[in-house]
């Protein structure tokens, strides 16, 4: 049972799963903004246009011939809001799991041991004991 819940951890925290994830729900997010923007502003304000093209003066009027309400410019902002809110506890949640994700990574590199340096003079790479560059043979000083 720890094999397949290890595997599935593996699976969802890598890269891409994650940044498709994120896109799906940003795009959902967006939706909103772009259905918003039609619905509440760009209908009305189409529907003025016509209204006054047509000679309709009043806004009772306007709204009972073309069966559409009048500029809605709160709803658009308040989908705006809730987009930029949204996208900013994705923001956060993504960078604690990229975080998460890095600290077993760091344990597992501090405990590799260096086993090579590198000849000061050729620049080759050497063992970390030796006294002299088997390249060119300089003698290498203690540190």
């Amino acid at each position: 049972m720890k094999k397949v819940f290890g595997e599935f951890k593996e699976f969802v925290m890598r890269g891409n799963v994650l940044d498709l994830a994120v896109a799906v729900i940003i795009g959902g997010a967006f939706q909103t903004i772009v259905s918003s923007l039609c619905n509440d502003v760009i209908t009305p304000f189409i529907q003025l246009i016509i209204s006054k093209c047509i000679g309709v003066d009043s806004i009772d009027e306007m709204t009972k011939v073309l069966n559409v309400g009048t500029i809605q410019l709160g709803n658009f902002i308040s989908a705006i809001i809730n987009f930029l809110i949204m996208a900013v506890i994705i923001f956060c949640l993504v960078k604690f799991i990229n975080k998460v994700m890095t600290i077993g990574k760091k344990k597992e590199e501090e405990e590799e041991e260096e086993t090579t340096k590198t000849c000061p003079f050729c620049k080759s790479e050497i063992d970390i004991e030796a006294t002299r560059c088997p390249h060119c043979t300089s003698v290498l000083e203690e540190e």
